[in-house]
């Protein structure tokens, strides 16, 4: 597992990425016993991976996770490459239509919300970010005179600029005021 941690970070993955793939990595090594990955192949990976999608039930996207993160594990961190990594199957996703609440649905829950929970809510609503990215905002990234949200390394490391909600603008300068006050 340290190696696998080790060459995720030397290739840059989000730390969310590292947790997630020694997650699955750890267990498929306790699901086969603690025996080590360098010693099972094929059939140990898919038999990893059907009881994922038949005792536990999980969901596509999940399955893809801990198949992907298997995949690291053979390709880059034990160097192997056989044949049978990239025949294994990856589940079908069902498309769906997303879920939009109305406005009205959305004012009511903001209507219920209060103080930093409150303004983090409808920074998120109003901007579209994430909300690691919007939990990772910094004073130097809001830039009031041209209205704009900077968001440094985003999904993929990528930075981009999103617009700010006139809405809250002193919203957000009151939070800047409370937060210069706790940090003097």
């Amino acid at each position: 597992l340290d190696r696998v941690r080790e060459r995720i970070r030397g290739l840059h993955y989000s730390l969310r990425t590292e947790e997630v793939y020694t997650y699955w990595c750890r267990a498929f090594i306790r699901f086969h016993g603690l025996r080590h990955p360098a010693d099972m192949g094929a059939p140990e990976v898919e038999a990893f991976l059907t009881h994922l999608a038949v005792k536990r039930s999980v969901s596509p996207s999940t399955h893809n996770q801990a198949l992907s993160a298997l995949l690291f594990l053979y390709g880059k961190v034990l160097g192997v490459n056989l044949p049978w990594l990239t025949e294994i199957g990856r589940p079908a996703v069902r498309r769906r239509l997303p879920v939009v609440l109305t406005r009205e649905e959305v004012a009511a829950l903001l209507a219920h919300l209060s103080g930093e929970q409150a303004l983090l809510a409808r920074l998120l609503y109003g901007t579209g970010l994430r909300i690691s990215e919007a939990l990772q905002l910094r004073v130097k990234d809001i830039d009031f005179r041209m209205r704009a949200v900077i968001v440094r390394e985003g999904k993929g490391g990528k930075d981009r600029v999103v617009m700010l909600p006139a809405s809250l603008e002193g919203a957000l300068h009151d939070q800047l005021r409370s937060a210069r006050r706790c940090w003097e």
